[in-house]
């Protein structure tokens, strides 16, 4: 379980890099809802964890909140001791645009970027 000075120490390593943050801005406005992103990890994918992306919804108590240019990153405390390091950028590029997670955590992912190791 995470302290609360771990919490806040962590808070300051979990980011939203501006492109995912004008990413999400863009969405919600078009949506007609708050911009947030809420970033958590299951069991699953082909590498043992996955990453789930939500829109919208309030920040729980043991939630981490962070913002970038106006937008809030939320993240709950089973997740970041999993994604501690991390940042979400929203790419573009020939074969697509997604929501990726740069993650320190990881000892080896999957070719789509959605699934990770530890």
């Amino acid at each position: 379980m995470t302290t609360p000075d771990q919490a806040s120490a962590l808070a300051a390593s979990v980011s939203l890099a501006p492109s995912a943050a004008a990413r999400v801005a863009a969405i919600a406005a078009k949506q007609n809802r708050p911009p947030v992103l809420r970033l958590a990890v299951e069991g699953g994918g082909c590498s043992g964890f996955q990453y789930k992306f939500e829109m919208g919804g309030e920040a729980e108590a043991d939630d981490l909140v962070t913002e970038t240019d106006g937008v809030r990153l939320l993240v709950d405390a089973m997740s970041l001791d999993l994604i501690a390091g991390a940042t979400v950028e929203y790419i573009e590029s020939l074969g697509g645009a997604a929501f990726r997670v740069t993650n320190p955590q990881a000892a080896s992912g999957c070719g789509c970027g959605a699934s990770f190791s530890v």
